[in-house]
Parts: C-alpha cells; structure tokens; sequence
C-alpha cells in the first residue's frame, strides 16, 4: 500500500467538527474501490444504483464506464448530495443525485442491473433485491457484527432471492440506519452490573481478533447480534463481546495476561456472550480454518442465512 492508498475520512458525527465524534463518510482507500468495481463488474449500457454518493467519486467511475444517464446515486445527506452533484457536474458526469435513504433504494428507477453499495450493512435491504433485475448484481461490504467486515457479491434470481460469496475483508462505515450501540466498553458494565458471571478460559482471546476475516464473519454469524472491542497493551489485552442494540443488554469480556495459564471471564445479561464466542471459534477450527471464499449467503424477503460451501449448509 503507498501513501495515496489509504482512506481518507470526510466527515465526523454527520457533520461535526472535523476530528471529533464517530467518521461518518470517507473516500475509500483506490485499491479497495478497484476490488469493489471489479466484483460489480457492470457492462455497457447497464443502470447502476449506487447507495452512498458520499463525495461523488465512484458515481464519477461509474459514469465513466456506463454513461452519467445510467447511474443513479443515492445519499442520505443533503449537503454531502449537493456537493457530490457539484462535482460530477463539474467532471462532465451529471448523474442523477438522490437525496434519500439508501436502505430504500430507489424505486422509481428500478429495475437496476447493478447495485454498488459503499456502506457496510449487518443485513441486507430487501429492498435492493426487489429492485435489481433476474441475473444483476449487488456488491456490498458486508458486516454482521463481530470483528471485520468482507466483500459480497450478490447475484439476484428469478424467485426473488439473491445468493452470493464472500472475498477478502471490507471495513466500512455502517449504512446509517443500521449503526450499533456506541460509546465505551464500559458503558454496558455500567448499564448491567448485577448478575457478573465470573469463570477462567484457557484459549487466548487474542486467537480471535488476530485471525482471518472467514473466522469473523463465523463468529458474527454464530453468534448474532453483537459488536466486539480488543484493546491491547505491553502488559496484557481485553476482548470485548457486545450487545448490539444498546447499553442495557449482555456483555463479556476475557482479560489475558502474559504467561498466564488460563485467564479471567466476566458475562453479564441474558446470553453468555464469551460461552457463545468460544463455541463458535472452536467450531471454525474444527471446519478446518476455512477460507472466506467458503462462505455464501442467501437471502430471502423474510432471512437472510450465512452457509459453509453451499447454500444447504446454513450456519
């Protein structure tokens, strides 16, 4: 990676001051969006739908290579739009800039031949799915919850459903609708303090946070609707296992300590989180450490399922 190959953050907290609050839309680092376009994979003539102008710079790509009369890109922000179509105006590329959510889509342009999606999502938009023609495509950065996100390509069939596999990693900012709980670790020790279950575990949590992006993606899957926090030091690490929805629900967290033979585990709230993590990395290692190419996933009008292989294999 050279130094131009790197994200560069655009916008703090929805419009805070610069370098404050959580980074809310970015340029994506050039090689990530190459990888991206190339999973999209569009062809002359094809209508694009784009969900997240952000500054207009793959709406611009994508203008390029379609022709500006065939992309549409939608933006949740109103300011970020306006300057987005300033700029493809300016490039020669007047796309047609929506102000909307991009969970929704947008179904007065539908039916697309592909959707580029620059947000991460934790579940996919039916939406989308319903506005993408028999044989298109949608690729998203995916991120159900746990650890790192990865790349999805989605191809959408006759009945309705799309199906698809996952690639390499894909951190990315969540689609705004599907944003988890935020603040610090200790803000859910605080919110649940009765009830800490306190145990020991031989495995090193840190087996989890250093491994690849298919152990991510099983834990997320196996265990759903959390977030994780790692914070390490020269005198030891904490894991953090999170309740997605907010302060109030089940937390866990696994304290290592150098050359300790096993470590401390707290849980608290209605699920073991860490009991629930643990069986689920040493179900990976059983799988034999599969690859994320491995890893599909279908999606219905009412679930979505992660698999192992093949569809008949859901996680």
């Amino acid at each position: 990676m050279t130094a131009l190959d790197q994200p560069l953050v655009t916008r703090f907290e929805d419009g805070a001051a610069e370098g404050t609050g959580l980074a809310t839309s970015s340029l994506s680092m050039p090689t990530m969006v190459v990888r991206f376009l190339e999973q999209l994979d569009p062809y002359d003539h094809h209508r694009v739908l784009e969900i997240g102008s952000g500054s207009g710079w793959t709406a611009a790509l994508l203008s390029a290579r379609v022709g500006a009369e065939n992309v549409t890109t939608v933006e949740i922000s109103p300011d970020l739009a306006a300057r987005a179509a300033g700029r493809l105006k300016a490039a020669g590329f007047e796309a047609r800039v929506i102000v909307g959510d991009g969970a929704h889509g947008w179904a007065d342009g539908a039916p697309f031949d592909r959707v580029h999606v620059t947000c991460a999502v934790s579940r996919i938009p039916y939406a989308w799915i319903e506005q993408t023609r028999p044989g298109g495509v949608i690729v998203a950065p995916f991120s159900a919850g746990y650890g790192c996100g990865a790349i999805l390509r989605l191809d959408v069939l006759e009945d309705g459903t799309a199906v698809g596999r996952f690639s390499g990693s894909a951190d990315y900012m969540l689609l705004r609708s599907q944003r988890p709980a935020g603040g610090p670790a200790r803000a859910w020790t605080r919110a649940v303090e009765r009830d800490v279950r306190v145990r020991r575990t031989r495995l090193d949590p840190r087996s989890m946070p250093y491994g690849p992006v298919s152990l991510d993606l099983a834990i997320a899957a196996q265990v759903p609707d959390v977030v994780s926090r790692f914070y390490s030091d020269a005198d030891g690490a904490t894991l953090w296992v999170l309740d997605r929805a907010d302060h109030h629900g089940p937390w866990a967290s696994v304290d290592y300590g150098p050359g300790a033979p096993d470590h401390e585990v707290q849980q608290a709230g209605e699920r073991s989180l860490w009991d629930e993590t643990e069986a689920a990395y040493l179900q990976w290692l059983r799988w034999g450490r599969p690859d994320i190419s491995r890893f599909g996933i279908t999606v219905t009008p009412h679930e979505q399922k992660v698999w192992l292989d093949e569809p008949g294999n859901p996680l």
